[in-house]
């Protein structure tokens, strides 16, 4: 099995999501997404993935999107996946995307993860 996780390790759910994933024998290719951000079209397909709207991805409660004077409409998933690519600390974390089965989960809480590794 293939996990991509967004990480930030400044996070404790986001290192509890990552233990998670050890302790069942997964050794996660990370992307630390505040210094590596991704992709606007990466951003699309894990909302794609989550079954979620790009504005469902935004963590609302971080000073960047609510202070945001350039924060395009929340209906605009195209736009405002371009925006969160240049402001990742709004991304909402972790996010787990298992690459084999085309499946995604937010480590909120942590045990989220435990879904992709059920098949």
């Amino acid at each position: 099995m293939k996990i991509t996780l967004y990480h930030n390790p400044n996070c404790s759910k986001s290192r509890k999501t990552l233990e998670l994933l050890e302790e069942n024998g997964i050794e996660p290719s990370i992307v630390t997404y505040l210094t590596e951000p991704p992709a606007a079209a990466t951003i699309l397909r894990l909302a794609n993935l989550l079954s979620l709207t790009v504005a469902e991805l935004l963590r609302k409660g971080e000073a960047e999107v609510s202070n945001a004077a350039d924060l395009p409409s929340l209906d605009d998933d195209a736009a405002l996946a371009g925006w969160i690519q240049k402001h990742p600390i709004a991304l909402q974390r972790p996010i787990a995307v298992d690459e084999d089965g085309d499946r995604a989960v937010i480590g909120r809480p942590p045990e989220n993860v435990l879904e992709l590794l059920q098949q």
